[in-house]
């Protein structure tokens, strides 16, 4: 190990992170693994583990105090990820549980620019309509760009949002008084709990230019859950596909005013989706890991401990140096970014470099995860077949990282022509 990497590594487990990640630990094994065959047979996680997370600060972690949040940085959202899942979590968990770590992050942005313009009034109604709430746990809060139609391609959005004056009547964006939603969108995570769901929506003409984001409530009328998608993993998050029919929404909910602004928030804040995926993906590996190991020292075969064979130490050793490299890689690039103060990946002009690096380590997490995974569920025998195995559920979640947050060759494809392949 390098001086760099004792470093880096230092920077996730110095007194407070130690802190955290015990506290996490704590509420994980209290709160979360005892309810959760329980929460994946609902098919969904209950309200009260969101307040539950918002007291003890976790849903706020790396966002201002002053919106609600609770400080910190994206190494602090690393320990806390590492942590739930090193005690019993799972990804369907950090998914359904943190949903506005993908949304959120556009209605923030929204406010500063409502108050740099002077729209006091207006960032006001999204800091305690939307942020505020969020954050403490009391509100859920989702974002709606894929739909039924397409993927990964948002220039392509066909949900529409029409300027209306304050007779009812079409009229220009900058004349808006209300907007008008009509459109569909499809496997929104938390999408049938959501209080507000972030909408990317068509309101400034034909392609990516065109898209703008909407903080739209659920209550409002014209919003419809259709349908309760069924998964292969993620079981306690629930997936959702969405409608929009003559859906009005007031102006305050318009959160890129712009032309271009739209477009430009969801590529700013896809590094970080990444990233956070990327961990996601190596704690999962980790802790399958670390199941694996205490079972081949138990499990008795021919008189002898399964870890007592060659051929099973060497499967644990490279499980342990595909888990090592992914999580050595992301936790370099979590530290570059915050050392940037976040500008890295968040500006208007976020750094190519990096956008490369988290295109990679969500590769590479990817594929060390699904190497792992299904390494543990075959030395599990046929005890990680069962459902009661926690290593099954990680195989079967394991699957959507390399899909969600842009597909793996997606990434792959945005890696070759950043480096001009």
């Amino acid at each position: 190990m390098t001086e760099t990497d004792v470093s880096v590594n230092s920077r996730f487990t110095d007194e407070s992170r130690r802190a955290l990640a015990a506290m996490t630990r704590d509420f994980t094994a209290s709160r979360i693994a005892p309810q959760l065959p329980a929460w994946e047979a609902a098919g969904e996680l209950p309200r009260d583990l969101h307040v539950a997370a918002g007291e003890l600060g976790l849903l706020g972690l790396s966002y201002p105090e002053s919106v609600g949040g609770s400080g910190g940085d994206l190494i602090d959202v690393v320990v806390m990820t590492e942590s739930i899942l090193a005690a019993g979590g799972s990804g369907g968990v950090i998914a359904g549980l943190f949903t506005h770590g993908i949304s959120i992050p556009h209605v923030i942005d929204a406010v500063g620019r409502r108050l740099a313009a002077g729209e006091d009034s207006a960032a006001e109604e999204l800091l305690d309509r939307v942020v505020r709430p969020t954050l403490a746990g009391t509100a859920i809060t989702a974002l709606g760009v894929t739909e039924p139609d397409g993927g990964s391609d948002v220039g392509a959005i066909r949900t529409t949002a029409t300027a209306i004056d304050d007779q009812g009547n079409p009229t220009t964006p900058g004349s808006a008084v209300t907007w008008r939603i009509d459109g569909a969108k499809a496997y929104i995570t938390s999408g049938a709990r959501a209080d507000f769901v972030v909408v990317a929506a068509r309101a400034f003409g034909p392609g990516a230019a065109g898209v703008a984001l909407f903080a739209v409530p659920t209550e409002a009328p014209g919003f419809t859950v259709v349908r309760r998608a069924t998964k292969m993993g993620w079981h306690c998050s629930d997936t959702a596909e969405l409608s929009f029919t003559a859906l009005e929404v007031p102006g305050w909910a318009l959160l890129t005013p712009t032309p271009g602004a739209g477009f430009a928030s969801l590529a700013r804040h896809f590094a970080v989706e990444r990233i956070s995926l990327a961990v996601t993906a190596y704690a999962t590996a980790q802790r399958c890991l670390d199941l694996t190991v205490a079972w081949t020292k138990e499990r008795q075969t021919f008189g002898r401990p399964l870890a007592s064979r060659q051929v099973v130490r060497h499967d644990l050793v490279e499980m342990h140096r595909l888990t090592d490299v992914a999580r050595t890689y992301t936790r370099a690039l979590v530290a570059d970014v915050v050392a940037s103060g976040g500008e890295s990946t968040t500006s208007e002009q976020p750094d190519p470099s990096l956008i490369l690096r988290a295109a990679l380590a969500k590769n590479t997490a990817v594929a060390a995860c699904d190497a792992v995974v299904a390494t543990a569920v075959q030395l599990h025998g046929g005890y990680g077949f069962l459902r009661d195995s926690e290593v099954e559920m990680h195989y079967r979640d394991a699957k959507v990282l390399g899909i969600g947050g842009g597909a793996t060759e997606v990434m792959t494809d945005l890696a070759a022509k950043l480096l001009g392949y």
